[in-house]
């Protein structure tokens, strides 16, 4: 039973993802060895900002304990989460880049992206399930979940502004005025931006039915 409470705690989290970004970074090493090159380094980068927001959820944790959540530090930190969760969701679109080079060993390669998207998608459901629990302890069921859902719309929005527009967390400091124009215009003109509600809703879709399998799946190691 500690086993079962262990692997659902906070910390039970850390190693296993701890090892598969090993792992990743050691697919990477090989196949730059191998193929005498360093393309798909973005996906190391990628990765390290797919576990930013779990690092942040760990600190929103502790102030959370200490000061509550909507003290200065705890809002500071949901919005850095916020912010950067959707890095972690994002890696899934790095599948296209996967003939952008000739390479040794295609097959290697696309092991390699599994790994690294695995890894940011765990990292990513990881934060929102430690977020999630925080809010059933506040909130009814139904309203932690449309809290749950609310994120990952905004998420599968912005994975869209990083895909196909090319932005990225950074720009909310650097290029607000941007962020805000062109999350405005597709609600203005719906309809000369099918493209956007089209990947927000697959990755919407997507993401939701993956967080709410793994939600299941805890909650049952936790009944055991």
């Amino acid at each position: 039973m500690r086993g079962v409470r262990g692997v659902v705690s906070a910390n039970g989290f850390v190693w296993p993802l701890v090892l598969l970004t090993a792992v990743s970074a050691g697919f990477f090493a090989v196949g730059a060895f191998e193929n005498r090159s360093w393309a798909f380094w973005y996906l190391a980068w990628n990765l390290f900002l797919a576990w930013l927001p779990l690092l942040f959820v760990f600190g929103l944790l502790r102030v959370i304990k200490s000061k509550g959540w909507t003290s200065w530090p705890g809002i500071a930190l949901t919005l850095l989460w916020l912010g950067f969760l959707p890095n972690s969701f994002y890696m899934v679109s790095d599948f296209i880049h996967l003939q952008d080079y000739q390479r040794v060993n295609i097959v290697f390669d696309a092991v390699m992206f599994s790994s690294f998207v695995f890894t940011g998608i765990l990292l990513g459901l990881t934060s929102l399930y430690l977020v999630h629990v925080e809010l059933a302890k506040r909130l009814r069921a139904a309203s932690a979940w449309a809290w749950v859902a609310a994120v990952l719309g905004l998420s599968s929005f912005a994975i869209y502004l990083g895909r196909d527009l090319r932005m990225n967390s950074w720009d909310i400091l650097t290029n607000p005025a941007g962020i805000l124009f062109d999350v405005s215009d597709p609600i203005v003109d719906p309809r000369a931006h099918a493209l956007a509600f089209t990947t927000m809703l697959t990755f919407f879709v997507f993401l939701m039915s993956l967080y709410i399998v793994a939600w299941q799946l805890i909650r049952a190691l936790k009944r055991r």
